[in-house]
């Protein structure tokens, strides 16, 4: 299933895709929202998809012409994944790093996938980043093994994990600083339940500026796969329903290309997609 949150930003109603890929039905009647919760209650899940296929799911007013949110209320976590493909540490002049790197985003970071993003005041290095997106489905401790991993994958989604490459790293202190700014994580447009994605080492990933291609990759090159990257994870902390991976970004980011630098400016326009996993696209103004 494809699920979304549609409506004006703090106020939206959860959704589903229907099948022909464009009608929006009206979940309000099945559950209050899109988050940790429905994706580890699976009666629930199974209720919608049983509603969905017999057609008792309404058409949801307004239909597509509304602002489509966030697809995940209540986000409990954000963790990010560093330098998780091959490409990108070339790219950058990193070695491959031997376990993977964490750093964390605030939810509040979290904006819809067609939403403005704001350029932070005396930013010079502001960046993209596509991501595929994990979110969690079932609470992960200590896990054994990589499939085990997979198996507490809920949802995956389209992120892009916004990156002011100055505050990162030539301001001191951890990578925090450059990746929570205002903004900082268009996420959607929809959450697609595990069940539909059977490998999510196989998805196609691209992102242009203004139109021209910066980056074009797949999951298929990532260092640490995802099911590994939620068992590594969950040996430092307990991962619940509603938390989400920012999984690593291929090579074409602004700060692996030649002097000088395309970053981000006011007026740019960043479109992304990944693979069955809907598409984003960002205006970036100035803060």
């Amino acid at each position: 299933m494809k699920l979304l949150r549609v409506g004006t930003a703090g106020a939206e109603r959860p959704a589903l895709l229907d099948q022909d890929g464009t009608t929006l039905r009206d979940l309000s009647g099945q559950v209050t929202d899109i988050e940790g919760a429905l994706l580890a209650d699976g009666d629930a899940l199974d209720r919608i998809r049983a509603a969905a296929a017999a057609g008792e799911l309404p058409v949801l007013e307004g239909g597509a012409g509304q602002r489509v949110g966030p697809p995940l209320g209540r986000i409990g976590k954000i963790v990010c994944i560093g330098l998780n493909y091959h490409d990108h540490a070339r790219e950058t002049g990193a070695e491959a790093p031997p376990e993977p790197i964490i750093f964390f985003k605030a939810p509040d970071t979290v904006v819809g996938p067609d939403d403005t993003v704001l350029v932070p005041r005396k930013s010079v290095k502001t960046d993209w980043e596509v991501e595929l997106a994990v979110v969690i489905g079932r609470t992960a401790r200590y896990l054994d093994s990589a499939e085990d991993g997979l198996a507490h994958v809920g949802a995956y989604a389209v992120s892009n994990d916004v990156s002011e490459r100055e505050f990162q790293i030539e301001r001191g202190g951890t990578w925090d600083k450059g990746k929570n700014c205002e903004t900082f994580n268009p996420l959607g447009p929809w959450l697609v339940t595990a069940d539909e994605v059977p490998d999510p080492q196989a998805l196609a990933m691209k992102l242009s500026v203004n139109g021209q291609v910066r980056q074009d990759g797949t999951t298929a090159d990532q260092i640490f796969p995802v099911g590994e990257v939620v068992r590594y994870v969950s040996q430092f902390m307990t991962l619940y329903p509603g938390d989400v991976i920012n999984t690593g970004t291929p090579a074409g980011v602004a700060m692996g290309q030649p002097e000088p630098k395309p970053y981000l400016r006011a007026g740019d326009v960043v479109e992304l997609e990944i693979e069955g996993l809907g598409r984003q696209r960002q205006e970036f103004k100035d803060a």
